[in-house]
């Protein structure tokens, strides 16, 4: 009798378990993840997150002095000098709470960086330019312009479309 109700018990536990797995691969059949193609578009929706992750970023890089120019991608909250990379990765968890690497705001910064340097393939874009022996603090700086004046000119343009 013990028996049986141990057997019992675990067939129970068996299918509740299964049930469950199935579940949980139809969610992740069900989740949509960005390829790389889609991620590399470069007309995504922005959202004001955006302009503020890059406006914090170009707050934090505020002189030449906090620049670092020797980015290791390796950024430290107690940092007093911050690379592009790095600055964006702390506005990012500022204004967010958490730090997403490819976040449309990121983006259009690589989008940029591509621009600038006329489609020069970079392992890392943000660490392989900043660390660019010709790349100035001038240079930083217009590049987080660029990368503001297009977001904010897409999330213009979206708000218009949203009014009557």
């Amino acid at each position: 009798m013990r028996l049986a109700m141990n057997v019992g018990v675990l067939l129970t536990i068996s299918l509740s378990l299964a049930s469950a797995m199935r579940v949980t691969a139809v969610a992740a059949q069900n989740t949509a993840v960005a390829t790389s193609d889609e991620l590399e578009r470069r007309d995504q929706p922005v959202t004001n997150e955006d302009l503020r992750i890059l406006q914090r970023a170009n707050q934090i890089l505020a002189s030449n002095t906090v620049w670092n120019r020797h980015d290791t991608r390796t950024c430290n909250p107690a940092d007093k000098t911050w690379s592009l990379f790095c600055a964006l990765e702390k506005a990012s968890l500022e204004v967010l709470g958490e730090y997403r690497h490819r976040d449309v705001a990121l983006q259009e910064v690589r989008f940029a960086v591509e621009d600038a340097t006329k489609g020069k393939e970079f392992e890392h874009r943000l660490m392989d330019y900043n660390n660019l022996p010709s790349t100035t603090f001038a240079d930083i700086k217009r590049i987080l312009k660029v990368a503001t004046d297009r977001v904010s000119g897409r999330l213009a343009a979206q708000n218009s479309k949203k009014r009557p």
